[in-house]
């Protein structure tokens, strides 16, 4: 049964005045950043910060890769309320042991510093990919659905997009202050699908770097094959190598840079040339 949710999508960028270079004054659009604490059975749990597009889907996907809940199903609600910046969780039987399990706070490199409760490499052995590929026809239709894509980043920049690919098919595109929020919206969104979406098959892409967060998360989910626009850390390369993930960096027009599982991309070079 898939939880109730609210839709307190708030606005995303604001209108500043500014004084340029000539000392002329004008007006351009800013995204707007704003605090989310987190409440799960009114305890309280963390403070994210975020544009608010989409709010409940950010929480239910935060709950997700916290590996602070195994299944959509142990969600009853996320009630969200700008007036006073909370999403109210509710669970169906409770958490168990989330003192001990949130005793533990990383702050990771994601913008607005991320957090991760526990381990960040609890659960990587376990992990096992599917056999997925992706072909190097595929990955340019991917790059080219990114730059025609209206976004915030477009119009006022200073934000972090991320998408769901199934082939060179764009499934659902969500931005954010930090790309891991962006990373945890398409979490929960993939979670309150009709029927459970499962990762086996899709890419995952992020205008942001590859951090072992963004790799860990991305496997958590099932999603073999990672793409971004920037590159890749140390830490997250050799996570990806241990996993088997490919990751894919530098993605722009038609270069790009394989790091790690070569054999899931199906190298067309003649793809590469000018037209």
């Amino acid at each position: 049964m898939l939880p109730r949710l609210t839709q307190a999508c708030a606005p995303l960028t604001r209108e500043v005045s500014v004084v340029n270079e000539f000392g002329e004054s004008g007006t351009v659009s800013i995204p707007s950043e704003r605090a989310l604490t987190v409440y799960v059975d009114k305890r309280e749990l963390v403070t994210l910060m975020t544009l608010g597009a989409h709010p409940e889907l950010l929480v239910l996907g935060f709950l997700r890769n916290q590996r602070l809940v195994a299944s959509v199903d142990e969600v009853e609600s996320i009630t969200v309320d700008w007036d006073v910046g909370a999403a109210a969780v509710k669970t169906r039987q409770g958490i168990s042991d989330i003192e001990a399990r949130t005793a533990k706070r990383v702050v990771t490199t994601g913008c607005g510093q991320g957090s991760v409760f526990g381990d960040l490499m609890a659960e990587v052995e376990s992990i096992v990919l599917p056999p997925a590929t992706l072909t190097q026809t595929e990955l340019y239709g991917i790059v080219n659905a990114i730059r025609v894509q209206e976004t915030t980043y477009k119009s006022s920049g200073s934000v972090h997009g991320c998408a769901l690919f199934k082939g060179a098919q764009m499934l659902v595109f969500i931005e954010d202050v930090g790309r891991h929020n962006a990373l945890d919206t398409i979490a929960g969104w993939m979670w309150m699908q009709d029927e459970e979406m499962t990762g086996a098959d899709k890419v995952f892409y992020t205008t942001g770097r590859l951090t072992s967060e963004m790799v860990i998360k991305s496997a958590q989910m099932g999603v073999p094959i990672v793409v971004s626009r920037s590159g890749i850390t140390h830490m997250g390369l050799e996570v990806a190598q241990r996993l088997g993930l490919c990751t894919i960096g530098r993605a722009t027009n038609k270069r790009f840079l394989c790091y790690s599982g070569v054999e899931r991309l199906k190298l067309q070079p003649l793809e590469a040339a000018p037209a």
